[in-house]
């Protein structure tokens, strides 16, 4: 008779006795793969579901969590563009009260200089432009309220360097006046007594034309506005023509005797056609 089967061993321990290996006897890799599904049940719901979404190459749901994180940083954001706006409105509001400032240094200064000083600087802006004539000078000084007894030596001193000049003003005035806008000698006199020239240099400047010159310039006017006037009735023509010569000066006699003439010469032009 056969011998009876041995009887199991002893016990062993509860891994060896269901064929499993602890942890310390698996390989490498599998003991990698243990700690990271260990650490991944470890983590919150809410992150475990973002770690397998991004690993599937998906997006994370937006949880409560996330939303909280994404407010986080979104205020972040806000905070620091606001910062930077109100740097930029500081910055402004300080660009803007300096030209205020900088304006009235200046003028205390200006205020502050000698006035002979700054009676001479404004002459000489106001010549570096235009020649003036003293009285307009003299008039710019008492509106930037300059004793009048400094404006007149500083005045004088200017008209003996020959920087102000009222004879070479005025007879520069009418030769240019006459010859680009067509003005009589009336015309051209009352325009220097405005500006202060003294009565004998304006009779003396105006003397540079006499009546063949203001004829001739009456009748170039004449001419550049005769045409413009063609199609009006003849008595309409002739008051808008010598209208135009009067508003420049000329007297009314030499202004129908121009007019009359030039209407006549193209209506014989005309019939000659």
């Amino acid at each position: 008779m056969r011998g009876a089967a041995p009887g199991p061993g002893p016990a062993e321990g509860p891994a060896d006795g269901l064929g499993l290996l602890s942890a310390s006897e698996l390989p490498t890799g599998r003991r990698r793969r243990r700690s990271a599904l260990a650490a991944e049940e470890s983590l919150p719901a809410t992150e475990t579901d973002g770690a397998e979404a991004a690993a599937h190459g998906g997006t994370a749901a937006f949880t409560p969590a996330n939303r909280t994180g994404a407010a986080t940083r979104t205020g972040a954001r806000r905070s620091r563009d606001g910062a930077g706006r109100s740097r930029a409105s500081r910055r402004g509001a300080q660009d803007g009260d300096a030209a205020p400032a900088r304006e009235s240094k200046r003028a205390a200064a200006e205020e502050s200089a000698d006035p002979e000083a700054r009676a001479r600087d404004i002459c000489l802006r106001l010549l570096t432009g235009a020649a003036k004539t003293r009285k307009q000078l003299a008039d710019a000084l008492r509106k930037r309220e300059i004793p009048e007894d400094v404006a007149d030596g500083v005045l004088t001193r200017l008209e003996e360097v020959g920087l102000i000049d009222d004879a070479a003003f005025a007879a520069a005035w009418v030769e240019s006046r006459h010859a680009v806008r067509g003005l009589s000698r009336r015309a051209l006199a009352q325009e220097l007594r405005t500006k202060g020239v003294a009565a004998d240099l304006v009779e003396q400047a105006v003397a540079q034309l006499d009546h063949d010159d203001e004829t001739e310039a009456a009748q170039a006017l004449v001419e550049r506005k005769l045409r413009s006037t063609r199609g009006l009735d003849p008595q309409a023509r002739m008051r808008r023509l010598v209208g135009m010569l009067a508003r420049r000066g000329y007297s009314e006699g030499l202004a129908f005797r121009v007019v009359r003439t030039a209407i006549d010469e193209e209506g014989a032009a005309e019939t000659e056609e």
